[in-house]
């Protein structure tokens, strides 16, 4: 399907490795391209009889799209429906269908529903774009990095990326390049001076060709890329011949700004209780679907007239992880190429979770998905609210001093008006996502500086301080996730990492799963700890 008046992707076959220039078609597609003619009786495909399948019909009970997420009263009336086991003319979708060997592509149903809704929500700046179901976006990001990436391969990355992308490409030898982002994302004058000075940077190697970003609600950062800054890259990789790979789980979790409970109006904050949501501007009651998605920074795709982005979306967000369903969005020459590489790989994802999902999506239709989304980001919000409502109770938060560029600095509590407050950690109040980011300052504590007195380096003496503390909050009862685990591979070993950051260290604050009144606890418990550590 093309659109009038937008450009045809470019030729970018220069990017394909041999691995995918060498793939040629599964010879099975000569046989299925016949078993569905008139009047076939075919003999060659080796297909489980479906009056063998044991599931006779499934029958689902779900959420109506308009459902208050935040509320604990009792949602309004559910929706039903069922999948029996053969079609009938109510029923297109089928479990003899779902549970059967089906096409790489996914199903052409579902598949159009995320056409129509991409080209109303995304709409990429290409016409000829596919649509290519994958299991998530870990399995789609495997997919690219094997259409693209040859052994030993440079990949631009931000300097602190989701350690299971970097995984899956360090035993090819590959080595990450971090990009330095801030609290708004990747930098692109970062970006474009480490290309501008490739060559002299390191001399007879290639230059890196591919460009991997978390855009919104960054992992593990919760950074989110403004408009600006995202023309500003693609620009950038146009001019250097870069493919973007736009992994996007938490596109529609973008939130309106964070204000702190002692800034906010005696309506929002009054004598309510503190686990009631502030309702925001933008907030779903008071949008429409076309409003909501006019409040969504505009994706890479929108931007692209060329075929150059890759997007991973994925339902792991909105609907639900263990689904393990998501989709490209591509120029046909990547799509063709992964398909080819699907078909003797995963071959299709689950053939129940495309029958289910696609049942309620058609369920809901476009306008009530786009009801469902907003819902989702407003909870999500108020998640959000919640761990900065908390991290400000039991600790003093301060503006930064113009050589942070984090949001506030942390102190302990009852000390945020003296001069002398020692900073605990800075962090920005997240934009996007499921996560807070958080950068301790260790100069200030007596038992770093013992350890760096008997240190061989200030890495050694940080890494052993950061271990040392980590495991004080478990004692305590509280998990945050180490910094450590997103410092990108920049050498042949997956121990190789990029240099830390002198006496300074990060940890991960995840504020989508646990009820407040756990979260509560776990920022006590935390408190708790750093006043232990800075005393």
């Amino acid at each position: 399907m093309t659109f009038a008046g937008t450009p045809k992707a470019i030729d970018l076959s220069h990017h394909l490795n041999k691995l995918s220039l060498s793939r040629v078609a599964s010879p099975l597609k000569d046989i299925i391209k016949y078993m569905h003619e008139p009047g076939m009786i075919s003999l060659a495909g080796g297909l489980p009889n479906p009056s063998l399948f044991p599931f006779g019909e499934l029958r689902a009970r779900v959420y109506a799209p308009e459902t208050d997420l935040r509320s604990s009263e009792e949602h309004c009336s559910p929706i039903e429906f069922s999948i029996p086991k053969n079609a009938s003319p109510s029923h297109k979708n089928t479990l003899s269908a779902a549970l059967q060997y089906g096409s790489s592509y996914g199903s052409a149903r579902l598949s159009s529903f995320i056409r129509e809704f991409t080209s109303h929500v995304m709409t990429p700046g290409y016409s000829d774009f596919e649509i290519l179901l994958h299991s998530g976006n870990t399995d789609a990001w495997n997919k690219v990095v094997n259409i693209l990436c040859e052994f030993g391969d440079y990949i631009l990355v931000e300097e602190h990326t989701y350690p299971s992308s970097q995984a899956l490409w360090a035993p090819m030898g590959c080595k990450g390049v971090p990009i330095p982002i801030d609290k708004d994302g990747l930098i692109p004058e970062a970006l474009e001076l480490v290309l501008k000075n490739w060559d002299q940077t390191f001399p007879r190697i290639k230059k890196p060709h591919l460009l991997y970003l978390v855009p919104v609600g960054h992992n593990p950062t919760g950074a989110t890329l403004t408009l600006e800054r995202k023309k500003a890259i693609y620009k950038i990789c146009v001019e250097y011949d870069i493919i973007i790979c736009e992994d996007d789980p938490y596109y529609f979790l973008q939130f309106p700004p964070y204000v702190l409970q002692s800034q906010r109006t005696q309506e929002e904050s009054g004598t309510a209780p503190s686990d009631i949501p502030v309702e925001h501007p933008n907030s779903s009651s008071e949008l429409d679907g076309q409003a909501y998605v006019n409040s969504l920074i505009p994706t890479f795709l929108s931007l692209d007239v060329q075929g150059r982005v890759i997007r991973l979306d994925t339902f792991s967000k909105t609907l639900g992880p263990g689904n393990r369903l998501g989709y490209f969005v591509c120029n046909p020459l990547f799509a063709e190429r992964i398909l080819r590489a699907t078909e003797v790989t995963t071959q299709a994802p689950s053939g129940l979770s495309q029958a289910l999902i696609e049942e309620l999506l058609i369920s809901w239709g476009q306008e009530g998905y786009l009801r469902w989304l907003p819902g989702l980001r407003d909870s999500y919000t108020s998640r959000r609210d919640w761990m900065c409502d908390l991290i400000a109770k039991y600790f003093d938060l301060v503006p930064s001093p113009a050589n942070i560029v984090d949001d506030v600095v942390a102190v302990q509590k009852g000390h945020g008006s003296t001069k002398d407050a020692v900073p605990y950690f800075s962090f920005s109040f997240p934009k996007g996502g499921m996560f807070a980011w958080i950068k301790l300052y260790l100069p200030s504590t007596s038992t770093y500086q013992n350890m760096k007195a008997t240190s061989p380096s200030n890495e050694n003496a940080t890494a052993k301080w950061a271990e040392a503390f980590w495991m004080d909050l478990i004692k305590e009862k509280v998990l945050l996730t180490p910094g450590s685990y997103y410092t990108p591979i920049i050498g042949s070993g997956i121990n190789e990492r990029m240099p830390l950051e002198p006496d300074v260290i990060f940890f991960r604050l995840a504020f989508s799963f646990e009820t407040r009144e756990e979260m509560e606890v776990g920022i006590e418990r935390m408190a708790n700890v750093f006043e232990r550590w800075w005393s």
